[in-house]
């Protein structure tokens, strides 16, 4: 498939080109560092940034893309469900 942004640096505020599932942990980092999260059932999301700060986002709606350079989703505090990391 012919990919007409190939030669098109990526930047933070351009679109992911690549996703995964993400489960809530407290103890383990996600595989890479995220530009944005989608949470599919909404609720409260507890996340690492990537400063080392915890930050507890309450009440997200479902579907929200959240623009949030993150490299933990902790089980402390999510009560938000289907989180899927953008990169």
């Amino acid at each position: 498939m012919a990919d007409r942004f190939a030669n098109t640096q990526p930047s933070l505020s351009g679109p992911a080109s690549s996703g995964f599932s993400i489960t809530p942990n407290d103890a383990t980092d996600l595989a890479e560092t995220v530009r944005a999260l989608y949470v599919g059932g909404g609720g409260n999301l507890s996340v690492t940034m990537l400063s080392g700060e915890v930050v507890t986002l309450a009440n997200v709606f479902a579907g929200s893309i959240l623009p949030l350079r993150a490299v933990r989703v902790r089980a402390t505090g999510t009560t938000a469900t289907d989180i899927v990391g953008l990169v």
